[in-house]
């Protein structure tokens, strides 16, 4: 009976390589897609998708979990620390809101 192997079109080691290198370069995939009826736009999607190592992400500018009040605890407490700055100064504003304000004889 003849041997029989399963061979692979890429070894391990040439697989690492690539995603080290992809991680290391990055790679950015765009796409959109548009439906119409009757010409008519219907649905327009845009997909852009970066892959990407972390350090290669924010030499390119891309820092975006660093904001994100989901993945980052500083950045949740900073949301909320916000919001309540904003309710103040809503209440400031309210409160400070007077008729003198108005223009005197009707005029604008």
């Amino acid at each position: 009976m003849a041997e029989q192997r399963m061979e692979h079109s890429l070894q391990a080691a040439g697989l690492a390589d690539i995603l080290e290198r992809v991680l290391d370069k990055g790679i950015v995939i765009a796409g959109d897609i548009s439906i119409s009826l009757v010409e008519v736009d219907l649905l327009n999607i845009r997909l852009r998708l970066v892959v990407a190592s972390v350090d290669r992400a924010m030499s390119m500018g891309i820092n975006w979990w660093q904001s994100d009040p989901n993945l980052n605890s500083h950045a949740r407490e900073l949301e909320d620390e916000n919001r309540l700055l904003r309710e103040r100064l809503d209440r400031l504003e309210a409160a400070l809101a007077t008729p003198e304000a108005a223009p005197v004889g009707g005029e604008a």
